[in-house]
């Protein structure tokens, strides 16, 4: 684990069960021509209420698992069901979707695998850098309970992304 996985606590069975689905929709998503990130939403009772993958190949470069789902989570939950929610991402949210992720007041994220991995891998692969930042969560939003990265997907999400950059 590197020393910029601050936010890192034990999870659970639950948590591992609905990253690896993010993990599907992330192959699914490079499986359609797309970057390979996945997330769902999760309400506070354990429903998966709604889940995405990435949408950027159309050009909208906005078009992030986590941001449609605090879109969503606006348009149809309450504040209350808002607050309980948890989203879970393959990808630690970039600071676009951190920030909508705090502005609808959802509650939890649980990620896969973190932006500091992820930027290494990008070195590692000879990958262009991104245009934002990658920062940690929670210096985006600050008041958001974060957990992550699961080291057991770590090789599953790597070789996801050396594929896509494989294809550049």
């Amino acid at each position: 684990m590197e020393a910029t996985d601050r936010n890192f606590t034990a999870l659970d069975a639950t948590d591992l069960k609905h990253l690896r689905r993010c993990v599907e929709l992330a192959r699914e998503a490079l499986e359609a021509g797309d970057e390979p990130f996945g997330s769902l939403l999760v309400s506070g009772e354990g429903e998966v209420l709604k889940e995405d993958r990435n949408r950027v190949a159309g050009g909208d470069h906005t078009r992030h698992p986590e941001f449609e789902l605090a879109r969503w989570s606006a348009a149809h939950l309450t504040p209350d069901e808002r607050s309980r929610a948890t989203v879970y991402t393959s990808g630690e949210h970039c600071p676009m979707c951190a920030a909508a992720h705090a502005w609808v007041g959802l509650s939890r994220i649980v990620y896969a695998a973190s932006s500091a991995q992820l930027s290494h891998w990008l070195t590692d692969f000879n990958a262009p850098p991104a245009p934002v930042a990658a920062l940690p969560i929670n210096e985006i939003a600050p008041g958001v309970r974060v957990q992550g990265p699961a080291p057991e997907l770590a090789d599953e999400i790597r070789e996801l992304h050396r594929r896509l950059h494989a294809k550049t």
